[in-house]
């Protein structure tokens, strides 16, 4: 399987888009004496590359995965990068609280993968 392959490529722009995202999102915490207007255009900015990368993951994907499995897969990719990102750029620390509720996440994404159950 390669790089372009639909079964890996959608995973690939998920993983790109999901961190152009989180900056948006959350980058501008770190720059607190920044203004609002400031906050929202350049994140508003980031997130038009975000555009660029999940609209292509998605159509490509779609070829050989359910809408409900790329939603799926978009957050728990998104969950694992915001994990990395509080951590190392927001200097926030995980706790069990984290870990239980991310296997929960981790079972509902079982769920939607090994469906539908007859």
């Amino acid at each position: 399987m390669t790089l372009s392959s639909p079964y890996v490529l959608p995973i690939l722009l998920l993983i790109c888009s999901n961190v152009f995202m989180t900056i948006a999102w959350y980058g501008h915490l770190k720059f607190p004496q920044a203004s609002l207007t400031t906050a929202v255009m350049a994140s508003w900015g980031v997130a038009f590359v975000e555009y660029w990368l999940a609209v292509p993951a998605n159509r490509i994907g779609y070829a050989v995965y359910s809408g409900a499995e790329l939603k799926t897969m978009q957050e728990v990719i998104s969950l694992t990068v915001f994990v990395g990102f509080a951590v190392t750029v927001l200097g926030e620390r995980l706790t069990w609280n984290h870990a239980f509720g991310f296997a929960f996440i981790a079972l509902g994404a079982f769920f939607i993968f090994k469906g539908p159950f007859s």
